[in-house]
C-alpha cells in the first residue's frame, strides 16, 4: 500500500481494453448530419458556381490541395512506404506546415461561401469536415 492508503497497480498486470466499434453514434452522427447539409444546402451546386467566380475559392482549394498533399506524403510515403511511424519527429515542420495551410483554407473556405449562407457559412463548414473525417476513419 501508499502512504495515502491506495492500492498500487502493477504496470505489468494491465488489463487490455477493446478498441472502440469505428461505426458508433458519434460517428454515425457527422456522417448522416453532412449529408443532410449536402442536401438541403445544395453543397455542390454551390460549391460549382463559387469556384468559377472567386478567387478566394481558388486560393482556399490551393490551400487545401498543399494541406492534403502533405497528408498523403506523410501518411502513404513516409509510414507505409519509407516505414517511418514517428514521421512528426524526423520531420517536425511537416505538421505545423499542414496545420496553418488547412486553417488558412478554412478561412479562405468561409470568406468564398460567406455570401451565399452568411453566419451558417462556418456551421455548414464545419458540419461537411467533420462528415468528411468520420467518413474517413470508417475506412481506415
Amino acid at each position: 500500500m501508499s502512504p495515502f492508503g491506495y492500492k498500487e497497480t502493477s504496470t505489468a498486470v494491465e488489463k487490455k481494453e477493446k478498441p472502440l466499434p469505428r461505426l458508433n453514434i458519434h460517428s454515425g452522427f457527422w456522417i448522416l448530419a453532412s449529408i443532410v447539409v449536402t442536401y438541403y444546402a445544395d453543397f455542390f451546386k454551390t460549391l460549382k458556381e463559387s469556384f468559377h467566380t472567386s478567387s478566394w475559392f481558388l486560393c482556399g482549394s490551393a490551400l487545401l490541395l498543399v494541406s492534403l498533399s502533405i497528408a498523403f506524403y506523410c501518411i502513404v510515403y513516409l509510414e507505409w512506404y519509407c516505414g517511418i511511424g514517428e514521421y512528426d519527429v524526423k520531420y517536425p515542420a511537416l505538421i505545423p506546415i499542414t496545420t496553418a495551410a488547412f486553417i488558412a483554407a478554412g478561412i479562405c473556405f468561409n470568406i468564398a461561401l460567406w455570401h451565399v449562407w452568411s453566419f451558417f457559412t462556418p456551421l455548414l463548414l464545419f458540419t461537411q469536415f467533420m462528415g468528411v473525417v468520420m467518413f474517413i476513419s470508417l475506412l481506415g
